[in-house]
């Protein structure tokens, strides 16, 4: 009877580890690549209020095991980005490399674009829907031979009012030319399948259809314009990327929430 009972608690005790073990390699760390918006320009309290602050919140209240680097940089493009700028680049690499661990998934959630459509003012501004795509392979590419099993996270840029104008100039006709960026994104996640992930695409409309109680309202060259979403606005567009990157999660590295059950094995 003791020897069983030994033996019943060493199979316990292993069978806690193999789960501790499980649930180690379940964990996922994201690097969220962005602009202002990713940042958290306008918000007060902007390092618990900036999106990806608030998607890392929704995901861990859910039971996810979660870290993340904020790398969003205000009026960055995608040229920013690229490792031949030696500007950004390395930025993502610091902060992948701060997180990498073989026993977690490592996804890039990129949201780029914006600034890439502006009229003039940001770096290679205005960039074409062909550079923009050129710009964002190299990106991925780059990262993907650094970081093998790394995955992309690509999210449609938000809408803009067609009179922003800071700084920087954007105008009807840079948000025109956002839109046409939203046809890369699909072609990329088509090209790329095992890689490649379809962000969010819904957060576009919802901020064109209420502007004043989820933007920043801010004075500008032609009036007042809405680019930067305020705190609320930063947590509706943190639930647009918190849904598609559980998906992802969920589908690539099987990360359910723990319940108590599970914990109960121990």
């Amino acid at each position: 009877m003791k020897i069983l009972g030994t033996a019943a608690l060493a199979l316990l005790i292993a069978g806690g580890q193999m789960v501790a073990a499980q649930e180690s390699s379940r964990a996922c760390n994201i690097v969220f690549v962005g602009n202002s918006i990713t940042y958290g320009a306008t918000l007060k309290s902007r390092a618990v209020e900036c999106p990806p602050y608030q998607v890392v919140k929704m995901l861990k209240e859910k039971g996810y095991d979660i870290r993340y680097a904020n790398c969003g940089h205000s009026g960055s493009t995608t040229v920013d980005w690229l490792p031949a700028s030696q500007k950004l680049f390395s930025k993502a690499v610091q902060a992948a490399d701060t997180l990498y661990d073989v026993n977690a998934g490592l996804i890039f959630s990129i949201t780029l674009g914006t600034n890439d459509s502006a009229i003039e003012g940001p770096t290679g501004a205005p960039v074409s829907t062909e550079n923009y795509k050129r710009n964002l392979e190299t990106i991925v590419d780059s990262l993907r031979r650094k970081y093998p099993k790394s995955v992309f996270v690509l999210h449609r840029p938000i809408w803009y009012s067609p009179n922003t104008y800071n700084s920087s100039k954007y105008l009807q006709e840079g948000l025109t030319r956002l839109q046409t960026y939203t046809p890369v994104l699909d072609a990329l996640v088509k090209a790329h399948p095992g890689y490649i992930f379809k962000g969010d695409r819904n957060a576009f409309g919802f901020f064109k259809k209420n502007p004043k109680p989820y933007f920043t309202a801010e004075n500008g060259n032609a009036g007042v314009f809405y680019l930067h979403p305020n705190a609320a606005g930063a947590e509706k567009l943190a639930g647009f990327w918190a849904d598609n990157l559980q998906q992802v999660i969920q589908a690539l590295y099987r990360n359910s929430p723990r319940t108590p059950r599970a914990r109960r094995v121990y």
